[in-house]
């Protein structure tokens, strides 16, 4: 299992589920010519797919194409099951930066036979993350903005104010269906922008200069 690190304490998080949404921001369902969903649309990725800040991403030779997607992580700080609307924000503990990686042409060939995503969004190195800051710090976690670089150049940029379904919202709807527990990550969707990434790039996600991860790509 991996740890995540709370920035400024000696503090490691032993990661456990790492849930993920999808078509969260109203410019990226457009983007991406999807339907707006009537409920979050929730999906998972193994433990084995996290890395920490430095460790490089592995493009997989079974796909051609690998997007990025920043998004901002929660990090849940205890367990709830149907957790109570308005609650939500009792079980965070923190927030971090992440990278959900595609593999977009395995997406896209699921998605015409109505198979799983798994394969294009969960192997291994496809889930990146920060740091993480502990909630407490943070003035106001509604108004966080964040950013992807990738060779220094902006390709993304989004706010939390912009989500369709915000972070205490998340939280309750998915201890519906799964129950959460501490150490637990949920990605929160990414905003428009997302693109291709190739060997030799370097991509960079940074929370409204919080915390920060940087990766380099490389063949697999």
């Amino acid at each position: 299992m991996s740890n995540v690190h709370i920035l400024g304490e000696n503090e490691e998080v032993r990661v456990g589920k790492i849930l993920c949404l999808g078509r969260n921001y109203m410019e990226h369902v457009k983007e991406m010519k999807a339907e707006t969903p009537a409920a979050p649309v929730v999906f998972l990725k193994p433990p084995t797919a996290l890395i920490r800040n430095g460790e490089p991403i592995v493009f997989p030779p079974i796909s051609k194409q690998l997007h990025h997607e920043v998004e901002i992580v929660l990090l849940i700080g205890k367990d709830g099951k149907n957790i109570a609307v308005g609650r939500g924000d009792e079980y965070v503990y923190g927030y971090g930066i992440g990278l959900d990686m595609t593999l977009r042409d395995i997406q896209s060939e699921a998605k015409k036979r109505g198979l799983p995503w798994s394969v294009a969004k969960g192997f291994d190195t496809s889930a990146p993350v920060s740091d993480f800051v502990r909630k407490n710090q943070i003035a106001d976690p509604s108004a966080l903005s964040f950013r992807c670089f990738v060779n220094g150049s902006l390709r993304q940029s989004g706010s939390a104010r912009d989500m369709i379904t915000s972070p205490p919202a998340i939280v309750e709807y998915i201890s519906t269906i799964f129950t959460l527990e501490r150490g637990d990550l949920i990605f929160t969707g990414t905003p428009e922008g997302v693109g291709d990434v190739h060997p030799g790039d370097t991509i960079t996600a940074e929370l409204d200069g919080y915390v920060s991860t940087s990766h380099s790509i490389v063949a697999g």
